[in-house]
């Protein structure tokens, strides 16, 4: 059984005089604890395929299968609280709430999932450490750098215990020293935490350390290239 199985799927956006499709029949298979870039020029639907993974769009036809679940007819009620046990996100923009300190940031989803405070507070800080960020628990974003509050997004995916990690450019922002520093985390948490990592990107830092990359060009899958960085993570 496949981790995620899209089948078919096209998603049309005909909110504009001109019709566009974004996805055009797309069929590929995710496995547990792959390290995937989606690639392609901008409008290839690299970011829209993400969506539709996450359950943020819904696709115009086909289904999208998690974990054996077909999350393709969800009503938003539904579909909110399947995200919320089962799949994390890393945004470009970050997404932090400003007001929380990083703590309170990585805390909040597992809120939502009332986990105990005690319990919200330890995973927290095991997750800060995680990331590099034990001496910044207490600060707030605006007091944090760019790679560090992208430290306190990932801390924060993996809050929720997620199935996998959806990143959406997550390096687009950053220097190449930060933005090394960070997939070198993300790496180590792929490789001795078994976490599975979906990038969307056009950032050659990104695609140089994929395992599998996945290339899009006008909605339709272009290319799907495992990478010599997947057998050498395997050993």
């Amino acid at each position: 059984m496949s981790l995620i199985e899209l089948k078919k799927v096209t998603k049309i956006y005909d909110d504009t005089a001109v019709e566009v499709k974004a996805l055009n029949d797309v069929d590929i298979k995710i496995e547990k604890e792959e390290f995937t870039a989606i690639v392609g020029p901008s409008g290839s639907g690299k970011t829209t395929m993400l969506n539709i993974i996450g359950g943020l769009d819904k696709p115009t036809s086909g289904n999208i299968v998690i974990n054996d679940t077909d999350i393709s007819t969800f009503k938003t009620d539904k579909m909110i609280d399947f995200r919320l046990h089962n799949i994390g996100f890393v945004f470009q923009a970050y997404n932090l709430i400003p007001v929380f300190t990083a703590k309170e940031n990585v805390e909040f989803i597992m809120l939502l999932q009332g986990i105990e405070k005690d319990e919200r507070e330890r995973n927290a800080i095991e997750l800060l450490n995680a990331v590099n960020l034990a001496d910044r628990i207490n600060s707030r974003p605006s007091e944090l750098s760019g790679g560090q509050q992208q430290r306190v997004a990932v801390a924060r995916a993996l809050a929720s215990k997620p199935s996998f990690v959806l990143a959406d450019e997550p390096t687009a922002n950053l220097d190449s020293v930060t933005a090394n520093n960070l997939l070198d985390i993300m790496e180590k948490l792929n490789k001795e935490n078994k976490m599975t990592f979906i990038f969307s990107t056009h950032d050659a830092r990104v695609i140089k350390r994929a395992h599998r990359v996945v290339t899009l060009r006008d909605g339709a899958i272009e290319s799907d290239k495992i990478t010599e960085n997947a057998t050498a993570n395997a050993t």
